[in-house]
C-alpha cells in the first residue's frame, strides 16, 4: 500500500512540475510568436499548451492507477494508465494533424508574410533548455518508479525540445531571409509530434488487447522455472501486461506419481523464483500437469472427456462385486494419463497371509472384468 502510495505521489509531483514548466513556455510562445511574426513559435507554443493538458490527464490517471486491487478490479487499476497512454498519443496525433494542414495551407497560398524579430529566436532557445532539463527530470523519476505512462510523458516533453530547435533553426532562417523556412519548420513540428504520438500510443493499444511479453522475455522465464527441482517440463506459457506489472499463466509438468499437495508445493517454488528474478511479474498462476496437455497441437474437442472419480468407482464396483476378496479394499488410486486411467488398488496386506488367496488371479480378476471399458489402461494391486 505505501509502496502504491508513494508513486502515485512521485508521479503526481514530477507531473505537476511539467505542468507549470509546459504553461510557462504555452503562453510565452503563443504571444511572442504572435507579436514576433513566428508561425512556427505559436506552433510550437500549441504543443507545449497540449503537453499541459496531457499534464493534467497524467495526474488524474496516476491517482486511478496507483490504487490497491478491488472487487471490481481484482488486477489493479494499471490498465488505467494503459488507456491513459493511448489518450495521450492519440491526441498528440490528432492535434499534429491540424497543425501540419493549416500551416501547409499557408505554405500553398503564398500568404504574405512577414520576418520574424529577435525575441522569437530567445524563446525558442529558453524552451529548448527548459525543455531538455524537464525531460531528464520526469524520465529519471519514471524508470525509477517503473512507470511508462511518466516515461512517455517525458518523451513527449522532449518533443517540444527537438521541435524547438527546428523552430530556432526555422527562425534563424526566417530573419535570413528565407521566409518560407519559418512554415517548413512549423511543418517539420508537427510531423515530429504525430511520430511521437504514434511511437507512444502503439505499444499501449497492444498492450489493451492482452499482446504477450517478446519472445526473449517469454523464454528467459521458461528456463528460470526448468530450473526448479522436479520440473519436468514448462509449456502453454501464457503473458500480458497490465500498466507497469506483467502476469503469468504457465502448465508446468511433474511426475505424475507425485500427490497433488507435493505439485502444489512445486508450484510454489517456482512462483517465488520466478517473481524474485523479474522485478515486472507481479503475480503468477500455475497449472500442474501430469503429462503434456498442451492444447496448441491438439484440436479440442476431439476427445471425449474420462469419467470423474465417483462414476469410476461406480463402474468399478458393479464390475468386481462378484470377485472374492474386493470388499477388504482400502481405497482406490486413480492416473489420468494419455487419455486413459491407470488404476492402482490397495488391499490389506493380511492377506497375503491368507492361504486360499492368489495374488496373481486376483489381480487378473480385476483386469479382465474391466476389459470392455476402453478407458481403462490397466490395473495395479497393491498391498500395505
Amino acid at each position: 500500500m505505501n509502496t502504491a502510495l508513494s508513486r502515485t505521489q512521485q508521479a503526481i509531483r514530477v507531473t505537476l512540475i511539467g505542468s507549470f514548466v509546459d504553461a510557462l513556455l504555452g503562453a510565452m510562445k503563443i504571444i511572442v510568436g504572435f507579436l514576433a511574426h513566428s508561425h512556427a513559435l505559436v506552433v510550437d507554443g500549441v504543443h507545449s499548451l497540449s503537453d499541459l493538458l496531457t499534464d493534467l490527464g497524467v495526474v488524474l490517471v496516476s491517482r486511478y492507477s496507483g490504487e490497491d486491487p478491488d472487487e471490481s478490479h481484482p488486477y489493479g487499476h494499471g490498465r488505467f494508465e494503459t488507456f491513459g497512454t493511448v489518450v495521450l498519443g492519440s491526441f498528440l496525433v490528432f492535434v499534429a494533424l491540424a497543425l501540419f494542414y493549416d500551416n501547409a495551407q499557408r505554405l500553398w497560398n503564398q500568404e504574405e508574410l512577414l520576418v520574424p524579430t529577435w525575441p522569437a529566436l530567445f524563446v525558442a532557445f529558453f524552451s529548448i533548455v527548459s525543455k531538455e532539463w524537464i525531460f531528464r527530470y520526469t524520465k529519471r523519476i519514471g524508470e525509477q518508479i517503473n512507470s511508462r505512462l511518466i516515461i512517455a510523458n517525458a518523451w513527449h516533453s522532449r518533443t517540444d525540445m527537438f521541435s524547438s530547435i527546428v523552430v530556432f533553426v526555422g527562425v534563424g532562417g526566417a530573419m535570413m531571409g528565407w521566409l518560407w523556412l519559418d512554415l517548413v519548420a512549423a511543418l517539420a513540428v508537427a510531423l515530429l509530434i504525430i511520430k511521437i504520438g504514434v511511437d507512444l500510443a502503439y505499444p499501449s493499444v497492444q498492450e489493451l488487447v492482452d499482446t504477450a511479453l517478446s519472445p526473449e522475455e517469454t523464454e528467459k522465464i521458461r528456463n528460470s522455472i526448468l530450473e526448479v527441482s522436479d520440473v519436468v517440463d514448462v509449456h502453454s506459457l501464457r503473458s500480458r501486461r497490465l500498466g507497469p506489472h506483467a502476469y503469468l499463466d504457465v502448465h508446468i509438468q511433474v511426475s505424475p506419481d507425485i500427490s497433488v499437495s507435493e505439485g502444489h508445493q512445486i508450484a510454489h517454488w517456482a512462483s517465488r523464483k520466478v517473481i524474485r528474478e523479474f522485478e515486472d511479474i507481479e503475480d503468477v498462476t500455475f497449472h500442474i500437469d501430469a503429462e503434456n496437455d498442451d492444447l496448441e497441437d491438439k484440436e479440442i474437442g476431439a476427445t471425449e472427456l474420462l469419467p470423474l472419480r465417483s462414476e469410476v468407482l461406480a463402474i468399478l464396483q458393479s464390475l468386481w462385486c462378484h470377485i472374492p476378496y474386493i470388499e477388504n479394499r482400502n481405497h482406490t488410486t486413480l492416473h489420468y494419463l494419455d487419455n486413459k486411467i491407470a488404476i492402482e488398488v490397495f488391499m490389506p496386506i493380511e492377506l497375503l497371509s491368507t492361504p486360499e488367496f492368489d495374488t496373481a488371479k486376483f489381480e487378473l480378476a480385476l483386469n479382465q472384468a474391466t476389459n470392455n471399458q476402453p478407458w481403462v489402461a490397466d490395473i495395479k494391486v497393491w498391498y500395505g
